[in-house]
């Protein structure tokens, strides 16, 4: 008797063992180019940083879904008045931040009242303009009164800029991210990867799995080897669109090519000689071939844009005809603006393929209209602080991933130094009208007057090409925000 209980228990411990063998795995590495620079999407403008927290540590009062969809997040429910301007949220009870502290409505104020603040940092600091106050009615309950009606308040308040956070904990956010979300922080390997891990204290729908490690991969040709060898399990933004093809008939993987919101320009600035002359940009833009910048720097996955807007948008307008390529329209151009000969000029390059691919192709088209271009590559964060912060910069190349933001020309201290009265009045019109046909009218109208006045070389939509394990489910197939959102990620077997 004694001998058949050892070999049944031994049996029952090898079946064990070979079910958690056949067990979905619940850890998971991605793939990412660029490292933040730092961990607060509060406090900075870089896509980099979203990638990594939205949705998985940090959450705000609505979230923008997989298909550009304002849902509800700590806001359970919301009601709107009658004239539009006062939105009052009943908020979820029994939410923790990764720290063991409460949430609750004083969470919200203070961190709306941050955002907006005369000294606040946040990047995207005109989403909270209109906001006229910020009232705690109970803890579970907030009203926020607007100056004036704003159609698109409840999609702002989805932005990873917007997201709430503890005023414990606010000022250290950059290295110890703490938040409300699925998922807490637990290291960042400087120069190597970022660890998240399942937090057990989540109001919501908990997630499937226990560990995710956004493994930094600056090197784009390293993505293929990365997957190849198991090391990284998914790129939700392929960073090497050229070698797409390796793995498109590879059984062991997905593919899947979707949009984004990320209009790639040859940002100009305009303020600065000889780009405040309106011949010079229209010349710039008349000397790109898109096609072939696209072919060359997106692996032909590229949607050409004439203006501000994704052709995925119910707004689009397309006006890729206003300036083809025509080179001898560039240099009659430029001659009418005092030219004849040319001119020197920089292009300051960020690190991903699309700009450095992208900027010697360009300067390879403008060098035929007699635009001599030194490139200049620099890293992000020089980046940053030189083109974005400083402005010191002639050309520069990058994608606004950012959703439906044609408003960032209407900023005065945008790094465009654009500076157009009309089209800040329709902007201004805009943020006033919840009227669907008018937005539509309004938003038409901007994209015209960007194109007319050339403000920055519109190149194309930056495609988004995910690869990841045929095992895994839940990634998102297009990115209306810049997100890796996964909370519904998961391993089938």
């Amino acid at each position: 008797m004694k001998l058949w209980k050892t070999i049944l228990t031994a049996a029952a411990l090898a079946l064990a063992a070979g079910t958690s063998a056949f067990a979905a795995r619940t850890d998971l590495v991605i793939g990412v180019t660029l490292e933040p620079p730092h961990l607060d999407p509060t406090a900075g403008a870089a896509a980099a940083i979203d990638e990594v927290l939205y949705a998985n540590v940090f959450e705000g009062l609505t979230r923008i879904g997989p298909n550009g969809e304002v849902l509800p997040d700590l806001a359970e429910s919301w009601t709107i008045s009658d004239d539009g301007k006062v939105y009052t949220f009943k908020l979820h009870t029994g939410v923790k931040f990764h720290d063991g502290t409460n949430f609750n409505a004083d969470d919200v104020k203070f961190s709306l009242d941050r955002a907006r603040a005369d000294n606040s940092v946040n990047a995207q600091k005109g989403l909270f303009a209109a906001i006229d106050t910020v009232e705690v009615v109970d803890p579970a309950t907030v009203k926020i009164t607007l100056k004036n009606p704003q159609g698109s308040f409840l999609y702002n308040m989805g932005w990873g800029d917007a997201v709430i956070v503890a005023p414990e904990t606010a000022d250290t956010n950059k290295e110890k991210p703490v938040g409300t979300g699925p998922f807490k922080f637990q290291n960042w390997a400087k120069g190597s990867s970022i660890t998240l891990i399942k937090s057990d204290t989540y109001w919501g729908a908990p997630v499937s799995l226990d560990k995710a490690e956004f493994r930094i991969v600056p090197d784009a040709a390293a993505a293929v080897p990365a997957l190849l060898s198991g090391d990284v399990q998914a790129f939700p933004f392929f960073p090497d669109l050229d070698s797409v093809a390796q793995v498109q008939g590879d059984p062991r993987f997905k593919v899947v090519i979707g949009s984004t919101e990320g209009e790639t320009i040859l940002s100009i600035n305009n303020k600065k000689p000889p780009f405040d002359k309106l011949q010079v940009r229209q010349a710039i833009s008349f000397a790109l071939d898109r096609k072939a910048i696209i072919d060359g720097a997106s692996a032909g996955l590229g949607v050409p844009i004439g203006s501000h807007m994704s052709p995925a948008s119910k707004a689009y307008i397309d006006l890729t005809g206003l300036y083809p390529h025509n080179v001898e329209k560039a240099r009659e151009l430029l001659k009418e603006a005092g030219f004849e000969n040319g001119f020197k000029a920089t292009l300051k390059l960020p690190p991903p393929p699309y700009a450095r691919l992208g900027g010697e192709i360009i300067a390879s088209q403008l060098r035929d209209v007699g635009i001599d271009l030194e490139i200049v590559p620099v890293e992000w964060a020089q980046w940053l602080d030189q083109v974005f912060t400083k402005k010191d910069y002639d050309l520069t190349i990058v994608s606004h991933t950012e959703p439906n933001d044609i408003d960032i020309y209407s900023r005065k201290d945008y790094y465009f130094n654009y500076d157009n009265p009309t089209f800040d009045k329709i902007i201004a019109d805009l943020n006033l009208t919840s009227d669907e046909a008018k937005r539509m009218t309004l938003l038409g109208e901007a994209q015209k007057i960007l194109a007319d006045d050339a403000v920055v070389g519109f190149l194309y939509e930056l495609p988004k090409a995910g690869v990841w394990d045929a095992k895994l489910e839940g990634l998102w197939e297009n990115a209306p925000i810049q997100a890796n959102d996964l909370t519904k990620v998961k391993w089938t077997e």
